[in-house]
C-alpha cells in the first residue's frame, strides 16, 4: 500500500535535517546489532497508520479502543517470536517510513508495498501477504462495468502516491484520473457519484463490499510483481539481523497460513464496528480528542506566550546580537507551513531526544504561536504613546520597571481581543498534530470514519465540538475583556 505524497515530502525534508544532527551518512539507520538492542529493551515498536481495514484498523473491546487488523497480529506474532513485548505507535502513513528512518520505531507494519523506490531509502522484508489488485465500483454498475476493461474513459479515484494511482496513469491514460489523501474519501465520493471507480487492494474492496450493500468489487487485471505488489515489513537501513529474524516469522505465518485467520479475526472486529455506527458508540474517541486537542491549545498558548514576551524584548533591543536572532526566528516561523514545522520538531528534534507524539505537537504548537504573539505584543507596544515612557522616566523608572511596570500592562490590555483570536486559532490549527499520531480532534475523526464507513456522521460531530470549543472561549475572553475595560 501505498497512501500519500506526505513520504516523500518528508524524505525532503527531514533527512538532511537527520544528516546534520546525527553526524551520520544516512539517517539513523540500524547497525548490525539492531535485533539485540530489541532484545536487551525488551519492547518491539512497531508504527502503523490504523485507517486502513483490515489491514489496520481501531476497534472498541471490552470498553477500551484497541489496535486490531491483519498486519496488527503480524506484529504480535513477530513479537512473540522474539520473546518481546509489543508497542504500537499510530501516525499518518506518510509519516511511518520516516519514523523508521529516523529511529523513532523498530519497523513499520502497514501494508506498505516495497516498491523501488522506497527500497532506496528503506529495507524490507520478504512479503508477508499479497491480495492483489481490485476497482470498487458501485453495484448498479455491475452491467455496464462488468470488467476492469469497461472502465477505459470513466472517472477513476486512487489515493494519492499509491501505487493503485502508478498503475492506473500506465493502463488507464484515457480514463479521468483523480486522487485524493484518504481511502474513506474515495469511497465517499464513488457512493456520491463523482468517481466511477476506485482502486485499491483486494481486501480493502473486500472489506468496503461487506460493509457496503451498495458497493460491488471487479479485478483490476493488472499482470503484476508479487515482490513489488504485495505487503512488507519496513527497517532502517542496514538492518539484516532484525530483518533476518522477521522473515524467519513470516516463513512461519505463510506455512500455516496464518493470514487466513489474521482477516477471518479482523472481520469479525469490522462487523462489531459496523454493528452500531451511531456516534454515540465512539463518544470515548471524540472525547479523548477533545481532551488532547484542549491540552495542546491551552499549554501551547501559555508557553506560545512567554516565548513571545522574551522574543519582542529581543526584537526591541538595541543590541543586533539579540534582535537580529528573534527577527529571523519570526519571520522563518511566519514564513513556513505549521505542518512542516511539526513534522521537524517530531522527527529532527526527535534525534537528539526521544520525544513523544503529544510532546512534540505541543512544543511545535507553543513554537509556532510565540511568533506571532511576538509580532502582536509589538503592535501593541508600539501604539503606546511615547508619553507614558517619558512620564514613567520622569519618576525614576529605569527601562526594565517602565517595561514591566507601565509598558506591558497597557499594552496587554490593548492587544487582549488579538491574543484572544490567536487563541481561537491555535485550537484550530492544532488539529496538524494528528499527522504525527497525536489523537486530537481530526485524528480520532479519520479512526471513526475509518471504522464506521460513514462519511458525514462524524465530520459533523467534530465540527460542533469545535465550535463550542471556540464560542465557550470567545465568550470567556469578552468577559475578561470587559473586565479590563471597566477597571
Amino acid at each position: 500500500m501505498g497512501k500519500t505524497k506526505i513520504e516523500s515530502i518528508l524524505a525532503i525534508l527531514l533527512v538532511p535535517f537527520m544528516m546534520l544532527f546525527a553526524g551520520m551518512g544516512t539517517t539513523a539507520s540500524a547497525d548490525d546489532n539492531s535485533l539485540q538492542k530489541i532484545k536487551e529493551a525488551g519492547v518491539l515498536t512497531v508504527a502503523t497508520s490504523p485507517d486502513y481495514p483490515p489491514f489496520e484498523f481501531r476497534a472498541t473491546i471490552n470498553g477500551k479502543s484497541e489496535d486490531v487488523g491483519m498486519d496488527i497480529e503480524v506484529a504480535k506474532q513477530i513479537a512473540k517470536d522474539l520473546g518481546v513485548k509489543l508497542k504500537i505507535m499510530n501516525m499518518d502513513f506518510g509519516s511511518t517510513l520516516v519514523a523508521v528512518q529516523t529511529g523513532k520505531v523498530d519497523m513499520a507494519i502497514t501494508g506498505v508495498n516495497p516498491t523501488d523506490e522506497r527500497r532506496q531509502s528503506v529495507d524490507f522484508s520478504d512479503i508477508y501477504y499479497n491480495g492483489g489488485q481490485s476497482f470498487l465500483i458501485q453495484k448498479k454498475d455491475l452491467k455496464k462495468y462488468k470488467s476492469a476493461k469497461a472502465l477505459h474513459g470513466a472517472k477513476i479515484g486512487t489515493q494519492t502516491g499509491s501505487l493503485q494511482q502508478t498503475l492506473s496513469k500506465k493502463y488507464f491514460s484515457d480514463s479521468t484520473l483523480s486522487s485524493m489523501e484518504k481511502t474513506p474519501n474515495l469511497v465517499f465520493s464513488l457512493k456520491s457519484g463523482k468517481l466511477d471507480a476506485v482502486g485499491v487492494e483486494t481486501p480493502v474492496a473486500a472489506t468496503y463490499v461487506e460493509n457496503n450493500k451498495d458497493l460491488a468489487m471487479i479485478n483490476a487485471g493488472y499482470t503484476l510483481d508479487k515482490n513489488e505488489t504485495g505487503a512488507a515489513v519496513a527497517f532502517a537501513k542496514g538492518s539484516d539481523s532484525l530483518a533476518a529474524a522477521v522473515n524467519k516469522s513470516i516463513a512461519k505465518i505463510q506455512k500455516q497460513h496464518l493470514t487466513d485467520d489474521y482477516l477471518k479475526t479482523a472481520a469479525k472486529y469490522m462487523k462489531g464496528n459496523t454493528k452500531d455506527t451511531s456516534m454515540m458508540h465512539y463518544w470515548k474517541y471524540f472525547y479523548n480528542g477533545f481532551l488532547n486537542t484542549t491540552l495542546i491549545a491551552v499549554v501551547a498558548v501559555v508557553f506560545g506566550i512567554l516565548l513571545g514576551i522574551l522574543l519582542v524584548l529581543m526584537k526591541l533591543s538595541a543590541w543586533k546580537l539579540l534582535s537580529w536572532p528573534a527577527t529571523a526566528y519570526i519571520e522563518i516561523v511566519r514564513g513556513t507551513p505549521m505542518m512542516v514545522q511539526v513534522l521537524l520538531v517530531y522527527f529532527g528534534l526527535g534525534a537528539i531526544v526521544n520525544l513523544p507524539a503529544l510532546l512534540a505537537g505541543i512544543i511545535a504548537v507553543a513554537l509556532n504561536s510565540a511568533a506571532y504573539v511576538a509580532e502582536i505584543i509589538r503592535g501593541g507596544i508600539n501604539s503606546l504613546d511615547k508619553g507614558q515612557k517619558e512620564a514613567a522616566q520622569s519618576i525614576g523608572l529605569n527601562k526594565v520597571d517602565t517595561m514591566r511596570f507601565v509598558v506591558l500592562p497597557q499594552a496587554f490590555k490593548n492587544i487582549w481581543p488579538s491574543l484572544g483570536n490567536e487563541f481561537i486559532s491555535v485550537v484550530k490549527e492544532s488539529s496538524i498534530v494528528s499527522i504525527i499520531g497525536v489523537s486530537d480532534l481530526i485524528y480520532q475523526l479519520n479512526v471513526v470514519r475509518a471504522d464506521t464507513y460513514r462519511a458525514v456522521a462524524p465530520i459533523v460531530v467534530v465540527m460542533v465540538i469545535y465550535f463550542l470549543m471556540t464560542f465557550t472561549l470567545t465568550r470567556l475572553l469578552n468577559h475578561f475583556e470587559r473586565k479590563m475595560n471597566h477597571d
